[in-house]
């Protein structure tokens, strides 16, 4: 039986933190960025973290 391998996009998209949670970055900072507020842009550009219900999803895309 061959490993199982990671989906390569959730890789790069996701990290984890020091207590297990999962880090992400906002969507919609990358183009069309005239018509978004500056405080808007400013909001998008910090990450958080992936919500509880999608957890799940998330981990078994990066074969946890």
């Amino acid at each position: 039986m061959p490993k199982m391998k990671s989906k390569s996009g959730a890789k790069k998209r996701f990290q984890f933190t020091g207590t297990g949670k999962i880090k992400r970055k906002h969507a919609y900072k990358s183009h069309i960025l005239t018509k978004k507020s500056t405080k808007r842009k400013r909001n998008l550009t910090y990450s958080t973290t992936v919500a509880k219900s999608e957890e799940k999803n998330v981990k078994e895309m990066l074969q946890f």
